[in-house]
């Protein structure tokens, strides 16, 4: 619909200004029309014409050879606009076309959740895993194979301080006296040795010196195969307790599953040797023992890939990512969802790999989010231990459900953080409010799940079944066209990324249902088969909808 008439407008330009145009349609305020467009003033200059002289121009070819069968009325408003009102038989056949599938064809992969073991999953990760999934859930959606990767760094320095603290803890290498800690406890206790063992790093050299030793040990505890020591025992124990704890998160959150799990591990061979081949080729450099990439000569920063011990760092093991990643998929996109810190990091890591492997790197995008915030806008951090982790967050939101008498489902209280998160454009900060969050009125999730139950309920009452839509009123109008403009609202999303403004079509759309229900009785009135037909595609968007959001849309609450 929208792409017929902005061809038509572009034949329209054609035939009378001998000028090739693209044009781009915009929904303009209700009273002006269903489309607007200022292509007028664009043609201005070209043509050698008043804008407004054009428009009229336009106006009347468009009356000429697409009125009846596109627009119902094109009208010129101010310095040269063009404001078309469709017929309502096409607007009613934009019921039924589908968002375009623009990724059709492609194996995109998204990356994203990312939690690193032996460490508290704070509200952070929680925020990367539901946006992730939603980005995923948009990007599918139009069509694409999608590959859900979860990368997660169980080597490094962060897995040293940890074991050191853990070690303490248990007195010794003393891999039995792990039994002693209660398994629901487990999450809780591994994060409370992360946030002891980064104090001690910080504050004391002899502990620092004894954490590096320990980091070391973890990289030779791969090497070897080792999982017969004591030390290793420790080590792969918690690791599973904290890969266990993620799988009880991702199934309460009802995400979709991961493909593949990559650990660290797994990757960092790759990594190791490929920077040390590119250091003879030039790539990188020795520095002060390190292996470096100079990114001062592209406008970036150097960053260290190896330190002087000999042990890679983050940089190093997201090269082999990224070569499994091409390796084992040979992607069309592929996109790491991360925090804005990291922003730096990517470009500097993307450089150094479009050095000798750009095919890999010019279809990889780095998304970048802000920080989930305590209140008063303490950021979050596992290090410092004042930290809210993912599951408080879960909690804060049956706790701000508990105090309205509501007695909020489960499904509630997952539609509440969900919409919490994705209302918010993609790169902000975010300050969670738990009692907004489940409010059963304003823009909230379950305000949502409401308006479709209550939808529902209408369609149940009915005795007779839905009608064509036809001879509209000025109301049913104006809520069918709403309708029709949730494909435009997921393209602008999937096209962008940012599902923020299927949130904010929703919540549009659950207003205008409200203010039309209000006006217009449904069941018992005389167009009551024709009013039915609106609510079931109304009810209908509104699930569609909140399935790319990750939400149940129930049929009562």
């Amino acid at each position: 619909m929208k792409q017929e008439l902005e061809k038509a407008i572009a034949a329209a330009v054609k035939d009378l200004f001998g000028l090739e145009q693209v044009v781009e349609l915009t929904r303009p305020d209700e009273q002006f029309g269903d489309y607007a467009t200022n292509v007028a003033l664009q043609l201005a200059k070209q043509a050698g014409k008043n804008p407004r002289e054009i428009a009229e121009a336009l106006r009347e070819k468009l009356l000429e050879t697409v009125k009846g069968s596109l627009v119902a009325d094109v009208t010129v408003a101010g310095p040269g606009f063009l404001n078309l009102t469709l017929t309502d038989q096409v607007l009613v056949s934009a019921l039924h076309a589908e968002p375009a599938r623009s990724y059709a064809g492609q194996k995109v992969l998204t990356e994203y959740s990312d939690p690193n073991p032996l460490k508290p999953l704070h509200a952070g990760h929680l925020y990367t895993t539901l946006v992730g999934d939603t980005i995923a859930r948009l990007i599918e959606n139009a069509g694409a194979d999608v590959i859900r990767i979860n990368y997660g760094g169980d080597v490094g320095r962060h897995i040293g301080i940890s074991l050191w603290a853990i070690i303490r803890k248990l007195g010794g290498e003393l891999p039995e006296k792990l039994k002693e800690v209660p398994a629901s406890e487990r999450p809780t206790w591994l994060g409370a040795r992360y946030v002891e063992g980064t104090a001690a790093f910080e504050d004391d050299e002899q502990a620092k010196q004894e954490i590096l030793a320990t980091n070391k040990r973890v990289y030779q505890i791969h090497t070897d195969n080792d999982h017969e020591s004591p030390f290793a025992q420790i080590y792969w124990t918690c690791r599973q307790w904290s890969y266990d704890y993620f799988q009880v998160l991702y199934k309460e959150l009802q995400v979709h599953p991961f493909d593949r799990v990559i650990p660290e591990s797994e990757v960092t061979p790759l990594g190791v040797e490929t920077v040390r081949e590119q250091l003879k080729k030039g790539v990188y450099k020795e520095s002060d023992g390190a292996i470096v990439f100079e990114g001062e000569p592209y406008g970036l920063h150097t960053r260290v890939f190896i330190n002087s011990e000999g042990l890679p760092t983050y940089e190093a093991k997201d090269v082999g990512l990224m070569l499994t990643k091409w390796q084992d998929y040979h992607y069309d996109r592929s996109y790491y969802i991360t925090a804005n810190e990291q922003a730096q990091y990517f470009q500097v890591m993307f450089k150094s790999v479009e050095q000798f492997l750009p095919e890999a790197v010019e279809r990889a995008v780095s998304m970048t989010h802000g920080f989930v915030k305590l209140q008063g806008g303490v950021k979050m951090s596992s290090r410092k231990g004042n930290i809210v982790t993912a599951l408080e967050i879960l909690d804060a939101a049956r706790e701000a459900g508990a105090e309205t008498g509501t007695n909020p489902s489960e499904e509630t209280i997952l539609a509440a953080v969900k919409y919490a998160f994705a209302k918010n454009r993609i790169g902000g900060d975010i300050v969670y409010d738990p009692k907004e969050s489940i409010a059963l009125e304003g823009n909230s999730g379950p305000y949502l799940q409401y308006a479709h139950a209550r939808a529902r309920s209408i369609l149940a009452k009915a005795e007779q079944g839905s009608g064509e839509l036809a001879e509209l009123t000025v109301d049913e109008r104006s809520l069918l066209r709403k309708i029709t403009e949730y494909r435009e609202a997921v393209e602008r999303a999937t096209s962008e990324l940012m599902p923020h403004h299927i949130c904010t079509y929703l919540y549009e759309l659950a207003q205008k249902f409200n203010q039309f229900y209000e006006h217009n009785r449904v069941i018992g009135d005389k167009r009551e088969a024709v009013r039915l037909s609106l609510v079931g595609h109304y009810a209908d968007t509104l699930k569609n909808g909140l399935n790319l959001l990750g939400i149940v849309a129930p049929d009562r609450m």
